[in-house]
């Protein structure tokens, strides 16, 4: 596996990760509030978590 392999992969695995997470939020979320399961995979259908923007992704105050 080349360089640009390692990092295409590496990428895939981090959006992949980030939108678990999202998932696991919003589920939670939505448990809270009694809302149903199936509601919350309708909408994370219709609003993907955008690459770009790391709303879910780890923050760095872990890793203090």
């Amino acid at each position: 596996m080349n360089t640009q392999e390692q990092a295409r992969a590496l990428m895939l695995r981090h959006q992949h990760m980030i939108k678990n997470r999202e998932q696991c939020m919003l589920s939670r979320a939505a448990d809270e509030v009694g809302m149903p399961a199936e509601a919350i995979a309708r909408q994370v259908e219709y609003g993907k978590a955008h690459p770009h923007q790391s709303n879910y992704d780890r923050s760095h105050v872990g890793l203090s």
